[in-house]
């Protein structure tokens, strides 16, 4: 069975668990979390020496880490990850911007603003920038998605599950969502395809 390593109130992990139960594959969860300590334990730097979260053990014991690597591994065969060479680029393109223009600012912010842990880096310096920035990538998914009803194309795809996982919280953090209509009705269609499970939910 696939062992998934993640903390789970964070949307780097929540990826990998949305996809693994929109598949319908079983899999063992075990918590560890930066907030306690548990990623730089050696038992664990062991198993991912860049001590973060989420890692997945395959059933042969070899480990993936990167949120969206695993994505991309996790999809392989399935309807998450396009057939057409274009529409697969375009899923990675995607990939890249969750990580470089989307996740610094947004899931950032998040953070500063809901672990206690990370309250005096939220200067306000640090949570305008952070807000601009987020403003800014929710601003390019507004414009591709007022074009397409999902990110790489007709269907939904590992792009649309890595840049949903903190886009759908987002609000959370003082992103005013009504200004991204076209990102609103792309949320809603995320959350309505089948095996859609919610940011807290674990595999029993």
């Amino acid at each position: 069975m696939l062992t998934l390593y993640s903390q789970p109130d964070s949307g780097n992990c929540y990826k990998p668990r949305l996809l693994l139960a929109k598949l319908g594959k079983p899999f063992r969860h075990v918590v560890i979390s930066a907030l306690d300590g548990s990623t730089r334990k050696l038992e664990y730097l062991a198993k991912n020496p860049n001590g973060k979260v989420p890692l997945l053990e395959l059933e042969d014991g070899r480990f993936i880490a990167e949120s969206n690597a695993i994505l991309l591994h996790l999809a392989e065969n399935t309807r998450y990850l396009p057939k057409d060479a274009y529409e697969r680029a375009l899923a990675y393109q995607w990939l890249f911007f969750e990580q470089y223009s989307h996740e610094p600012y947004i899931a950032v912010r998040r953070a500063l603003m809901f672990y206690p842990e990370r309250a005096r880096e939220a200067t306000p310096e640090r949570l305008a920038a952070t807000l601009a920035g987020g403003e800014k990538a929710l601003g390019v998914m507004e414009t591709q998605l007022q074009k397409a009803p999902f990110l790489a194309g007709q269907g939904l795809s590992v792009a649309d599950i890595a840049l949903y996982a903190y886009s759908h919280d987002a609000h959370r953090s003082g992103f005013d969502m009504k200004r991204y209509p076209a990102v609103e009705g792309w949320l809603g269609r995320v959350a309505a395809d089948e095996g859609h499970v919610p940011l807290e939910w674990l595999p029993a």
